[in-house]
């Protein structure tokens, strides 16, 4: 950017380069622009993401800066307004800014960054070129600069003086001193009156000092807030020359007011850099030359649960490497390359990692240092592979039928269901929803999801009642690798896939006992293990849970717990059998017409009065279901344009109203033949040995003729005998 012949010109080249180069080496993404603000270079994580070709200019800083918008087209489209209202005021102004967008990458994708830019200023004040970094908040483990996060905790600002006094403060020395950084930095009489009345006098002499003598600093002082408040500030600073000529000195304020300890390390260099890595978030180690084990920051040893002796004793390079990773560790070893794997934490749980090995050369290019910094990147992990199993869950549900994608009707019925619905979507309560089969239960549970504040994440369905007993723990709680035969790896369950979002269970009422007790304490506690895994997984989950048997009942005879039911049966809905919403049918009529004449390529220019009034008679013990299956059939079959139904579809007989009841001799009899099997299956209705299977009825309906019948199940149960 600079090609000016001079001494001065060619030093701040040849900062530019080493600029780059330390850009290179952040685990960011970085980048810096012209004055003007076109873009001139960006690191290697940067032009990775953007798929830059490997000769592009931006690569290697040589770029002449072309207008500063024309790199909006790689933003968003609903960002790139705000970027440049943004972006514009800082190139106006010359002030630092911050916006945050979405980038898209090589690969066409967006991902959202925090980016944020200052500008460099010669001593004459005048914007030499702007320098940013663009923070990865998609994934919230955005890989920071491990030195300014280290500065950002340790309460330490940066600053720029010369004679004429400071010209550059960071927002976080404003801070320290209690000051608004719109003020700008203050002139050296402002900042000798900041200073401690009994500090003035050595802080004015060490200051004539260093101008005098042009070399490292390093004291002590107090300062006084404009609240009052008394803080102890180290201040650290070098001078940076330019052709053997002084142009500036630059340095650090640190807050160690709170720390006698870290006002002792920061008086050895060692100690200083050991100090700012211990801050960082980072598991940061040093090798030697040979990877013989130097230094481990706290957060690594920490993370391992050893004493840095015990660490560096330890004689397997890979000894907290996961087996199944080695190879990966060699590789990021051997090619000095950021390598993705797992690593064993001091409770003997793995923890996914970004490892970066970054070589220390010496001038004739002999390796005397490696550095390796670690990532926490397990929840992007994590959520990577929950959105894998969401995916999963979709395709799940696009291969099945839906039942209607939306809820069809006006009667009152269904309009007093559809306002609890708009209730209750808004809360995070735990819905319960009963009613026949094939009336809807799983749109109604749809519906609450849409409306909820979790619309934005996933709904995830389970069919308790489809899923075999034994696979139910592992489906809704997932399982750890070799947690039973067939298990060759971690599969998230149900649960996990639907953090953040809906989960609704359907035929909850079919759970067995122990799935039972494990459903309850995620509803009370939030949390869960995995099958054959011991970690407590937390999640925040709403569920909506739907049944078509009595659970009441269930409580009743002890198939259902109760404590669960309380905690299922939060806010109730009913969803009404179709023969109690019989206005709704000529409704849902036209619209299974229209959907299915719309893939059957046909037209229908009415409906068969006939047709309708017997639809509109039919008490549908099938509900909606039924009815769809009946015009699809009828769809495929019309060859008119008039739209007919076979009457010979519709010729079951109704179904007995269970508010009626049967009465008499047949109720007697009916109600005989129901205990028999009940007696004879010990009071089990379903199952291959329950009692609906021994009369070949449906589960459900047999239920709904216990009800009416006023059978008591319980008292069909076997009894276990008594000790003596």
């Amino acid at each position: 950017m600079l090609d000016n012949p001079t001494g001065a010109g060619r030093m701040d080249q040849l900062l530019e380069a080493q600029l780059r180069a330390t850009l290179n080496m952040i685990p960011a993404y970085t980048w810096y622009a012209a004055p003007t603000g076109g873009l001139t270079f960006v690191n290697e994580r940067s032009a990775e993401y953007l798929d830059l070709p490997k000769d592009h200019p931006l690569r290697f800083g040589t770029d002449t800066g072309a207008p500063w918008d024309s790199h909006i087209p790689l933003l968003h489209p609903d960002d790139q307004a705000e970027t440049r209202r943004v972006w514009s005021k800082c190139l106006r102004t010359g002030s630092p800014g911050e916006v945050s967008f979405r980038v898209r990458s090589g690969k066409g994708d967006y991902r959202w960054f925090l980016s944020r830019a200052e500008p460099l200023r010669g001593n004459d004040g005048t914007v030499l070129y702007w320098i940013g970094i663009n923070l990865d908040i998609d994934e919230r483990k955005q890989a920071e600069f491990y030195l300014a996060e280290g500065q950002r905790l340790a309460h330490m600002g940066s600053w720029t003086f010369n004679a004429s006094g400071f010209d550059q403060w960071s927002p976080e020395l404003f801070a320290i001193h209690g000051l608004d950084p719109q003020s700008g930095p203050p002139s050296f009489e402002e900042y000798l009156e900041l200073v401690h009345p009994d500090d003035r006098a050595f802080v004015s002499q060490r200051v004539q000092t260093l101008l005098a003598e042009r070399r490292d600093f390093d004291f002590t002082k107090r300062i006084v807030r404009p609240d009052g408040t008394i803080r102890h500030v180290r201040c650290v600073g070098v001078p940076a020359t330019s052709g053997g000529i002084l142009q500036r000195f630059v340095g650090t304020g640190i807050d160690v007011t709170e720390s006698e300890e870290l006002t002792k390390a920061f008086r050895e260099s060692e100690q200083e850099l050991r100090q700012m890595l211990d801050l960082a978030p980072q598991l940061i180690a040093v090798y030697g030359p040979d990877f013989q084990r130097l230094y481990a920051n706290r957060a690594a040893l920490d993370y391992v649960g050893l004493t840095l002796d015990e660490w560096r004793q330890t004689p397997d390079r890979y000894a907290f490497v996961h087996p199944d990773d080695y190879a990966l560790a060699r590789a990021g070893r051997d090619s000095a390359r950021a390598v993705e794997l797992r690593m064993r934490k001091a409770d003997g749980t793995y923890r996914w990692f970004l490892s970066q090995v970054t070589p220390v050369r010496d001038d004739s290019g002999e390796i005397i240092r490696w550095y390796i910094s670690c990532t926490d990147i397990d929840d992007r992990k994590r959520d990577e592979e929950r959105l894998q199993q969401e995916n999963v869950a979709l395709r799940e549900e696009i291969d099945k039928t839906s039942m209607f994608e939306e809820i069809v009707g006006t009667s009152p019925a269904l309009a007093a269901v559809l306002s609890r619905v708009s209730k209750v979507a808004a809360s995070d309560s735990t819905v319960l929803i009963t009613g026949e089969t094939g009336t809807g239960k799983e749109l109604v549970a749809r519906a609450v999801h849409r409306r909820s504040r979790r619309t934005s994440r996933g709904f995830v369905a389970v069919n308790c009642a489809a899923i075999p007993r034994d696979l139910i723990a592992s489906e809704l709680f997932g399982h750890e690798k070799g947690a039973f035969t067939g298990a060759l790896q971690r599969r998230l369950g149900r649960f996990e896939v639907a953090d953040g979002g809906t989960i609704f269970l359907d035929e909850v009422g079919e759970l067995s006992s122990e799935t039972q007790v494990a459903l309850l304490r995620v509803l009370q506690e939030r949390e869960f293990e995995r099958v054959g895994g011991r970690d407590r997984i937390r999640v925040d989950v709403r569920v909506i849970a739907a049944t078509n048997r009595d659970l009441s009942a269930a409580v009743a005879d002890g198939t259902f717990r109760q404590d669960l039911f309380y905690r299922l049966n939060v806010f109730p809905v009913e969803m009404p059998a179709l023969r109690e919403r019989r206005e709704d049918i000529p409704v849902l009529v036209e619209y299974f017409i229209g959907r299915y004449a719309r893939k059957a390529g046909k037209t229908f220019r009415r409906v068969s009065k006939r047709t309708l009034d017997r639809l509109r008679a039919y008490p549908w013990p099938g509900n909606v279901r039924e009815l769809q299956n009946v015009i699809e059939r009828s769809v495929i079959v019309s060859d008119t344009d008039e739209f007919t139904v076979d009457e010979s579809w519709l010729s079951a007989p109704p179904p007995v109203d269970s508010r009626i009841g049967l009465s008499g001799a047949l109720a007697a009899h009916e109600k005989a033949i129901v205990e028999d099997a009940l007696r004879a299956s010990g009071g089990r209705v379903y199952g291959p040995s329950g009692a609906a299977a021994r009369l070949g009825l449906p589960r459900s309906t047999l239920e709904s003729k216990i009800r009416s019948l006023k059978i008591n199940k319980s008292r069909f149960r076997m009894r276990a005998p008594k000790e003596f």
